[in-house]
């Protein structure tokens, strides 16, 4: 297994991991909650590599993790005053919102002409996306089916050395982020998770 060690985002590090992202490669780390599988969500060949290492249903849209407006501005087509607001209140944490896409977004990050973004408040999540500099994919760090790592030893249990760990202790676990979908001016809440939000 490539492991790499890590308690806070020390510099070297991350630039490990950047360098892996870059090449293709998947790199699991840690959230405020779950471990997640990291990739170029703009790049078509691992977005593929991604799903085949969990299984997962092509069918089913890969949220992606930003660091800031600049960042979100390359996923969408536009951000309603609605969804700055949810911003400004709950980013960085474990709010995903589905926006509406950009059209030169590839297919896998898209559903129904969504695209579901978030800022993590985890110092390593933010680390590795910012030094990377584009959109990171945020999928939980478990095959298909399986209950999502909470420690970098169970993501290296599930996958046998097929993606690269950051050690960064372990996650707090519980409920999956909650994803809301911004309709112009309406909120729809997909699923509720660790973040309560009430609909008027």
């Amino acid at each position: 297994m490539n492991g790499i060690a890590v308690a806070h985002a020390f510099p070297e590090e991350i630039t490990f991991a950047v360098e892996a992202i870059r090449r293709g490669e998947v790199v699991a780390y840690p959230t405020e909650t779950f471990y997640g599988l990291g990739v170029n969500a703009l790049d078509e060949l691992a977005l593929v590599r991604l799903r085949q290492l969990k299984g997962r249903d092509g069918d089913k849209p890969i949220s992606v993790l930003v660091n800031g407006s600049e960042m979100l501005d390359r996923l969408c087509s536009s951000v309603s005053p609605l969804a700055r607001r949810l911003i400004a209140a709950y980013w960085p944490g474990p709010l995903t919102l589905a926006l509406p896409a950009r059209r030169d977004l590839p297919r896998p990050l898209v559903s129904d002409g969504f695209v579901a973004v978030r800022v993590s408040s985890h110092p390593t999540a933010q680390a590795l996306v910012s030094a990377f500099g584009n959109p990171v994919t945020t999928t939980s760090a478990n095959p298909a089916g399986e209950p999502p790592a909470t420690a970098p030893e169970q993501v290296e249990e599930m996958f046998e050395g097929r993606c690269r760990v950051i050690h960064g202790g372990v996650t707090s676990g519980g409920a999956p982020t909650t994803l809301a979908r911004v309709r112009g001016g309406r909120l729809e809440i997909l699923r509720q998770g660790a973040l309560h939000i009430e609909v008027d």
